[in-house]
């Protein structure tokens, strides 16, 4: 059974939160003061297998592990070991604030985690205190080195851009990236704030690459993934690469191959949308697998043609009934 919705769009890309709970306290986010979810109220790791194992059996392929901060949860790379065992997981990955890395990075590669990717702002110590709300810079970067010391490769660092609070440090950041052997993402900060956002407040990735090339010229990716979210450029020179996901100026809709599961067992098609398909309950109530996979093809069914269409036609952002670090990466 083919996890293909209305549109003809095949997803085989699985985003797994794990915790909603995190180490940081990033403003477009949580709030400063989160209430995290009860701790009954989120999957166990055997849960969270079975609903993995249940959705590669229909054609996902890729799955990446997502919080608030996934390093939080206690036995993390238990998990980890779980997932990669899955016959049909081709690529499992995993997405982090790095705060917890130099201690974990190792046992996570031995338990086959194949991917990194780092979610860091600003290479400023000050800076990163006020956008995290935490003075904690220097855990972020000594686990990248712990990371890299593991064997991980092609790390890839995720930097949301705003104009006036860290847009000043693109050529900063790339150089730095590029001389320790990191691939950076640049993102555009995208309306999940939950009141906060403007169009205002969005840095095209354009403007930035064009800002890039200026100083290193790029070419783009031949072997570029029509369907990932960012689109990869090489640098000509040879020195890694760098990526731009332009989720607001150009949705990437029409080729979303996702779909995310929450810590608290609700599965989502669209991270902008609300109707998620509550599958803890009926399986903590004994529901078979063809149970449950019957409720995610009916949510399949009803994707729509997607949020961030939606938000640029009305350059407004839509009422989420959850905040990033309930939803997953």
């Amino acid at each position: 059974m083919a996890l293909v919705d209305g549109f003809g769009r095949q997803h085989d890309d699985l985003r797994v939160s794990v915790t909603d709970r995190c180490n940081l306290r990033c403003a477009y986010c949580m709030p400063e003061e989160p209430e995290w979810f009860p701790r009954e109220r989120i999957l166990s790791f055997e849960e969270i297998e079975r609903l993995v194992r249940l959705l590669v059996a229909d054609g996902v392929r890729k799955v990446r592990i997502t919080g608030g901060e996934p390093l939080v949860r206690s036995g993390i790379e238990s998990l980890v070991g779980m997932l990669a065992a899955i016959d049909g997981v081709e690529d499992l990955s995993l997405t982090t604030n790095g705060v917890l890395l130099d201690r974990l990075a190792e046992p996570l590669r031995r338990a086959g985690l194949r991917r990194l990717n780092v979610s860091l702002d600003t290479f400023r110590a000050d800076r990163f205190a006020e956008l995290t709300r935490r003075d904690q810079l220097d855990r972020v970067l000594a686990g990248l080195v712990a990371a890299r010391d593991a064997g991980f490769e092609r790390i890839k660092i995720n930097t949301v851009l705003m104009p006036g609070v860290n847009d000043d440090e693109v050529e900063e950041i790339v150089e730095r990236s590029r001389r320790e052997g990191y691939e950076v993402r640049f993102i555009e900060f995208m309306p999940l704030s939950n009141g906060s956002w403007d169009p205002a407040r969005v840095l095209s990735g354009d403007k930035v690459r064009e800002r890039i090339e200026a100083r290193w010229p790029l070419t783009p990716d031949p072997a570029g993934d029509p369907h990932a979210p960012a689109t990869r450029y090489l640098f000509t020179d040879g020195a890694g690469a760098v990526g731009f996901i332009n989720s607001v100026t150009a949705p990437f809709c029409s080729n979303c191959s996702r779909l995310r599961l929450t810590s608290d067992g609700h599965f989502r098609v669209c991270i902008y949308d609300n109707n998620e398909v509550d599958l803890k309950t009926p399986m903590r109530a004994g529901a078979s697998d063809e149970s449950l996979r019957e409720q995610v093809v009916e949510a399949l069914s009803r994707k729509t043609r997607g949020g961030a269409l939606e938000i640029v036609e009305k350059q407004a952002a839509l009422p989420l009934a959850r905040t990033m670090h309930q939803i997953g990466g």
